[in-house]
């Protein structure tokens, strides 16, 4: 079985392609995509070349973690049934190009158990959920919601919206002014326009180089950093603020499955919104350009492929 994917031959060379899919298991369904999203944090490394190496990693890959489809075979055990929507969370399952992530194909095998089933309401913005189980990991790791949260991209705006439904409201803050729209329920401000301190929980999403001294000097004693976006660079601080403040800092890592459950049942009761968050939709066909558009217009806070046309 042969599909068509996205593929990163190498850093900056990025194309649709056909490639070979193995021969899905008895606990294995196929998926036809349709949607798939695209990360501005991990798939810009890729892309970049920038990645840090890690098990898996190399070219040509496939990217992608955020995929929705219909299932088009199930296999006995895999708990799913033909016509449902499931969400995936990418797959490895190809014969000529390592998954990683995997997603970005029109056709998907994947074990059942690792979908996340979807009702019809929820469509292309099921390719979401990913981020929602990100912003819901780093929040369920700490012992207080965030007071200050640092972009307000897509897991900046899902961070602040997962903190209001838990009670919270934080300030936000953007340095791109066509960013700083789209609140609801708590501030988003110019960081040099700020002049509170005194921060509790302070969560870095923007993955920029350079800023630990600036959050620093915002904690409350005791306070907390935690680091949710990617860093591909070292990250450094002065010690004596962060001493004077016993300054802790967190790294919250990959969300893992019981927080895409939990943020799954967030959307579900109605007390996480997804809606706004995608603004740019390109068929597959325009892959190259639709990479290009996420990684490079600001005014794109969320792409996602259209599969529809390809199989």
């Amino acid at each position: 079985m042969e599909t068509t994917a996205v593929v990163l031959r190498e850093p900056k060379e990025l194309a649709l392609d056909r490639v070979g899919l193995n021969d899905p298991a008895v606990g294995d369904i196929v998926v036809q995509t349709e949607w798939s999203g695209i990360s501005t944090g991990t798939e810009r490394l890729l892309y970049s070349g920038k990645m840090p190496s890690f098990p898996g990693m190399g070219y040509p890959l496939v990217p992608g973690y955020e995929s929705v489809g219909r299932v088009i075979e199930a296999g006995r055990d895999s708990g799913r049934s033909v016509g449902e929507r499931v969400y995936v969370p990418g797959t490895n399952a190809y014969r000529d190009v390592r998954g990683l992530f995997g997603g970005a194909a029109a056709r998907l095998v994947v074990a059942g158990n690792k979908t996340v089933p979807l009702g019809d309401d929820l469509a292309e913005e099921g390719t979401l959920l990913a981020l929602a189980a990100t912003a819901y990991h780093a929040i369920a790791g700490g012992s207080q919601l965030p007071d200050l949260i640092v972009g307000h991209g897509v897991l900046g705006r899902l961070l602040a919206r997962i903190t209001c439904a838990q009670g919270g409201r934080p300030t936000v803050w953007e340095v791109n002014s066509d960013r700083r729209d789209g609140a609801d329920g708590y501030d988003v401000v110019d960081p040099a326009t700020d002049e509170a301190s005194g921060y509790s929980a302070i969560y870095d999403v923007s993955g920029a180089e350079g800023l630990l001294d600036r959050l620093i000097g915002k904690l409350a004693p005791g306070g907390e950093i935690v680091l949710a976006g990617f860093y591909s660079q070292p990250l450094s601080f002065a010690f004596p603020p962060a001493f004077l403040r016993e300054a802790r800092l967190r790294v919250a890592a990959e969300w893992k499955r019981s927080d895409l459950l939990a943020a799954k049942d967030l959307i579900d009761d109605g007390k996480l919104s997804l809606a706004g968050l995608i603004t740019h939709c390109e068929p597959a066909a325009a892959a190259e350009t639709a990479y290009r558009t996420a990684f490079e217009d600001p005014s794109c806070l969320k792409m996602i492929l259209d599969w529809s046309e390809r199989s």
